[in-house]
């Protein structure tokens, strides 16, 4: 014999209410990024009603729970600060490099370091054309980022060729150089090479007597103001001997009285020119001097003579950006994270009845539209992203400057068919 059934509910026991409340929505999102908002509760709560209508909840039951509902909202609120900062990371990334970052919680909110930063407009300083700037300073001996050091030695008579790494490598051993003078550098060089920049050195005091610091710039001997002449100056013509005789005494100048010397650089092996040969007579005066830096080749060592950023921000995973405020996501963002957690509702609900594909009832049976579902969720979810990425990627700083200037050629070309009145002063 047929035996009666006798339910205790003819209802099913998950089926979406009409409305949410907004003190249930802490305890059943996942992560609980949001839940100190109240806003974001509110918005949650409400969230249940808007899914509600838009499944057809007054219709056909929807087997959701409000708790999924709140969880998905929550993802939607994510996924928008996801894709707002990374938007923000192109605009920021080339004037944050080396910048201070930041240390993270599992939610992605910021624990120490600067906080707030993918909400504020960044002062552009061109740090990735200003580090190359500092490292091609520092090659031309300007500068940069990398200390800069001068050093001297006392050359010897009729010694050529002198070993500036072996010489400045000693100094920086021994703390003083060769004259007994402590140097800056101690310490510094080790098993680096160094790089000379400069060489340079003092010109002998004999050539003082004659024409001072000028160096016998523009004179020949007592012909210094030949060439010039004043308001009662005359002029003769003068016999050629004695332009000969000019031109002998101005290369003589040039070896006698003035500096004289030059010099060969290779592979830091200084080599004199002419061979020294009275070094050492004008004391401290006589000393060839160089420039130079050490070259360390470890590119992650800090410097500890400069903040050049070694342990800061270094590409889009450093930024110090964290979750933006629910408070800050405005009216535009906010109908994006509605939309988009509908999607995600319908997800949830084509993968829960995508487990029964057939329902049975008296009679007769029901067809779920799972596939259907979860077709329109997936689409609807890449829609939104796709969209929401590809309005940033317009709003670009280098694209608004370029807006700005398409609108000032506009107005300009406009302007070039108006008359321009005359005032008649």
């Amino acid at each position: 014999m047929p035996t009666d059934l006798n339910p205790i509910s003819e209802t099913s026991a998950v089926i979406l209410p009409a409305t949410g409340t907004a003190d249930s929505v802490s305890a059943a999102v996942p992560f609980g990024v949001y839940t100190g908002s109240v806003a974001f509760c509110t918005g949650a709560a409400k969230q249940v009603d808007y899914v509600y209508r838009k499944l057809g909840g007054d219709v056909v039951d929807i087997e959701l729970t409000a708790d999924n509902v709140y969880s998905a909202y929550e993802e939607a609120v994510l996924e928008y600060s996801y894709i707002v900062n990374l938007h923000q990371g192109k605009n920021t990334l080339p004037n944050a490099l080396g910048n201070q970052t930041a240390s993270f919680d599992s939610f992605g909110n910021i624990t120490s370091g600067p906080s707030g930063a993918n909400l504020r407009y960044p002062r552009f300083q061109i740090a990735t054309t200003r580090q190359i700037g500092d490292a091609m300073s520092t090659l031309g001996g300007y500068g940069g980022t990398i200390r800069q050091y001068s050093a001297s030695f006392g050359p010897k008579v009729n010694v050529q060729d002198y070993d500036l790494q072996t010489i400045i490598n000693s100094a920086s051993n021994s703390g003083v150089d060769d004259a007994g003078t402590k140097v800056d550098y101690s310490g510094s060089v080790g098993n680096n090479r160094v790089i000379i920049t400069r060489v340079f050195y003092r010109s002998p005091r004999a050539m003082w007597r004659f024409y001072g610091y000028y160096g016998g710039i523009g004179v020949v001997g007592n012909y210094s103001t030949y060439g010039q002449f004043a308001d009662d100056s005359t002029f003769e013509i003068i016999p050629t001997w004695q332009n000969k005789l000019q031109a002998i005494m101005y290369e003589d100048s040039i070896t006698t009285r003035t500096s004289n010397y030059a010099y060969e650089l290779k592979d830091n092996m200084l080599r004199l020119f002419p061979t020294p040969s009275y070094w050492g007579l004008q004391g401290d005066l006589d000393r060839i001097w160089v420039q130079f830096y050490v070259d360390n080749k470890d590119v992650w060592s800090i410097n500890s003579n400069y903040d050049d950023g070694r342990e800061g921000v270094n590409n889009i995973n450093t930024l110090p950006f964290d979750n933006i405020l629910y408070e800050n996501i405005n009216a535009i963002g906010k109908q994006w994270v509605r939309k988009y957690a509908l999607a995600l509702c319908k997800e949830m609900l084509g993968q829960i009845r995508g487990k029964f594909t057939t329902m049975p009832i008296p009679g007769e049976s029901v067809t779920l539209n799972h596939a259907e579902l979860l077709s329109q969720a997936k689409e609807e979810q890449s829609s939104l992203r796709d969209k929401l990425m590809e309005i940033l990627d317009t709003m670009t700083y280098p694209e608004l400057a370029k807006t700005e200037a398409e609108m000032t050629e506009a107005a300009t070309n406009s302007f070039k068919g108006t008359p321009l009145p005359i005032f008649v002063g």
